[in-house]
């Protein structure tokens, strides 16, 4: 069954970017299919065999997400008919990969993070599954999420909005919910929680900002807005507003030291840094 694909569906984006990408992801999927023989059956089928980039991620994650009751190819064309309603999943997919690529040093090619980064599988399973709830299929959203949370350790409620150019470090116990927002070129790091607070059916979860850092194990809860470039310290428990380019660290967080430099989620430094 690996390495099928839905026939006569095109599944590539009108993106240069997410052409780039693919190109170098094939590259390096066939130097490792010479150099690592026993891989190489499972390199063919996930990425040489395939078209382009939104077919690879349907084949990946149908072979992933699969269960005894709901079958691969089921899946492979629920996903389809996901990235078919919003083909945009494909060019931010291609974002998402160049992030962890470009800010994960332990992130060596394209083909590590897309074959076994948790972080990038789960967002990517979130895309389709927030495609699938736009289009009136909720239940089979909520499957998705389910899933996820199962085999990646991550919880992202499909109505949340997630941008482009995200990086889920490690990604384990990260926790997202219905009415969050996430902006584009944001990395977060392992159990943080973007949560609400009471049980108001209202708009009750953070909006996180551009180029956001989130350290690992930071809580932010209620209807905040965490502004572009800020950086909130890893372990703090984030109660109320962040400025842009503000450094907060602290249970409740506070501000601390001077504006932020630069990039945060490009530097990935989620410690204080230099207080003034």
């Amino acid at each position: 069954m690996r390495g099928r694909h839905v026939p006569n569906i095109n599944l590539a984006s009108d993106s240069s970017f997410d052409v780039c990408v693919w190109s170098n992801l094939k590259k390096e999927a066939a130097t490792y299919a010479t150099k690592e023989v026993a891989l190489s059956s499972l390199l063919h089928a996930t990425i040489l065999d395939q078209d382009n980039l939104g077919s690879a991620i349907v084949n990946h994650l149908s072979e992933k997400l699969a269960t005894p009751d709901f079958s691969t190819l089921k899946l492979r064309k629920v996903l389809t008919e996901a990235i078919v309603s919003d083909p945009s999943i494909v060019e931010f997919a291609a974002k998402d990969l160049l992030a962890v690529k470009d800010r994960d040093p332990a992130c060596t090619s394209f083909l590590q993070a897309f074959l076994y980064f948790k972080g990038f599988m789960a967002i990517q399973t979130y895309r389709c599954s927030h495609a699938l709830m736009k289009s009136g299929r909720d239940l089979l959203a909520f499957h998705l999420q389910n899933r996820s949370s199962e085999l990646f350790g991550v919880d992202i409620n499909p109505g949340a909005h997630i941008g482009h150019g995200v990086m889920l470090d490690h990604a384990t116990g990260f926790v997202m919910g219905e009415t969050a927002v996430i902006g584009n070129d944001c990395s977060i790091l392992q159990g943080v929680t973007l949560g609400g607070t009471g049980k108001a059916d209202q708009d009750r979860h953070p909006k996180i900002g551009q180029r956001v850092l989130i350290g690992a194990g930071a809580s932010i809860l209620g209807n905040i807005i965490i502004g572009d470039g800020a950086k909130v310290a890893a372990g703090s428990v984030v109660l109320k507003a962040v400025p842009e380019n503000c450094t907060v660290a602290g249970v409740p967080a506070k501000p601390v030291g001077g504006p932020c430099c630069g990039n945060p989620a490009e530097t990935m430094d989620q410690t204080l840094g230099e207080v003034t």
